[in-house]
């Protein structure tokens, strides 16, 4: 690609005369501009050069413009560009078999949306079909999609200006560094937020809960790994109370936390806790054509053999985004992908992270696994006060200066590069936020 440092100003002004961006006041916007990207480096139009520690939205796990998964999309377009949901198409199988494959025993069908939000959407609408009831229980840290459902099944501000949908109640997952149950260590966390939830089970009526929707490990609220046991008590419960537990992996899943799923990285003495239901987006295909869905069980899966399932979209399966995915699992499969963002969390990101968590005072807390971590930030270790929006800001732009693009929310980094990062880049990366830090920190 021959670039034109014209077009970048071109690319800013056409923006700012006719794009409306999601989540801002529009006003006062300057984006980014991105020309191109290769594995986890993107450019702008001017030549500079960033190492993507984004993701983008953390859903680049094969990272930018891999060529199997192009050459897929190339394949399929030239094959049969769009065709409607209600007709069989090879290349949709090949995409549902491949990823209940990758999900394990235990479920059967896959239903194909066009993102993230509308599989949490139908995944709710098919747990009340199937349980007859109506509420549904999430997470007050969480982020579940920007539709109308999903968006109050999610846990942060954004829930608020937009709680037009009914039947939904909140309550608090675990969190050790930040704990809402006064718990002096992981294991009490876990046990006093499974008792929390136990007690909201309660208290909305068990008859009335058609859901569970958890985010297996929490993304945008701050990478929350959940500690040891927890899953499988919020599984003891939802059978207890007959309640249908769905495992958000939008952001969680293929690959990104070192496992096809984050619920199988996080099986415990190998036992693994699954749900009854998957949403997945982002990372199935690296967003390379917008797809999503949810996985389905075998039990709710059957309940619409002879009842008509009332949901349905225009591009559900669409084939180039099909053929992307299939393209994806593929190389991730072959070139061991998964098996190497595992690598680079235990080997290379944990004890780095670590090493400048003990180097930096404004680093309260590290957590993650596979490439999916969270610098949890603070003006001050002891009270662990979290770091004002200003010192992020300045953080970032340093980040940005020095040629990293970061991934910021709240009083957090997340440091969330593709799988297919290299052990090379990851010590560049390593290298720059040190610099940054060194600089806010002696500022």
């Amino acid at each position: 690609m021959t670039l034109d440092p014209a077009d970048q100003q071109l690319a800013l002004e056409l923006d700012r005369a006719h794009v409306f961006h999601s989540w801002s006041a529009q006003g006062s916007l300057k984006p980014m501009v991105i020309a191109g990207g290769a594995g986890s480096t993107v450019w702008d139009f001017e030549g500079h050069e960033y190492l993507d520690f984004s993701s983008m939205l953390v859903n680049t796990n094969i990272g930018h413009q891999h060529p199997a998964v192009v050459a897929a999309i190339k394949e399929q377009a030239d094959v049969l560009a769009t065709v409607g949901p209600a007709f069989a198409n090879l290349t949709r199988g090949q995409a549902a078999e491949r990823i209940l494959a990758r999900a394990g025993d235990g479920f059967t069908k896959v239903f194909f949306t066009n993102g993230g939000a509308d599989a949490n959407e139908n995944a709710i609408r098919m747990a009340r079909l199937y349980t007859g009831r109506d509420k549904v229980l999430s997470m007050y840290r969480s982020y579940h999609g920007n539709t109308g459902a999903a968006i109050v099944a999610t846990g942060d501000w954004r829930r608020i200006p937009n709680e037009y949908s009914r039947g939904h109640a909140h309550f608090f997952g675990p969190f050790a560094y930040r704990s809402e149950f006064w718990s002096a260590s992981v294991e009490e966390e876990g046990e006093r937020a499974l008792h929390h939830l136990r007690r909201v089970i309660q208290a909305e009526g068990p008859a009335s809960i058609a859901a569970i929707l958890i985010e297996t490990v929490p993304g945008t609220a701050g990478v929350l790994v959940p500690p040891p046991g927890y899953l499988a008590g919020v599984r003891a419960l939802a059978d207890e109370y007959g309640i249908v537990l769905i495992f958000d992996e939008v952001m969680a899943g293929f690959g990104r936390t070192g496992g096809w799923f984050a619920f199988q990285s996080l099986a415990e003495d190998g036992e693994v806790v699954a749900p009854d239901l998957i949403t997945f987006a982002k990372g199935v295909n690296s967003g390379y054509v917008p797809a999503g869905g949810v996985i389905i069980s075998p039990a709710i899966a059957e309940q619409f053999d002879d009842a008509v399932y009332p949901g349905g979209l225009t591009y559900s399966g669409h084939p180039l985004a099909m053929a992307a995915i299939v393209g994806t699992l593929d190389a991730m499969e072959s070139e061991g992908i998964v098996a190497h963002a595992a690598h680079v969390g235990a080997d290379l990101l944990a004890p780095g992270l670590a090493e400048l968590a003990e180097k930096h005072r404004t680093i309260g807390d590290v957590r993650g696994l596979g490439v999916f971590w969270a610098l949890d930030l603070v003006a001050d270790r002891d009270s662990r006060e979290p770091l004002s929006a200003s010192g992020v800001g300045a953080l970032k732009s340093d980040l940005l200066a020095r040629g990293l693009l970061p991934f910021t929310a709240d009083n957090r980094i997340h440091v969330v590069p593709p799988c297919v990062v290299t052990d090379d880049e990851v010590a560049r990366a390593l290298a720059i936020y040190d610099e940054a830090f060194t600089a806010f920190e002696n500022a």
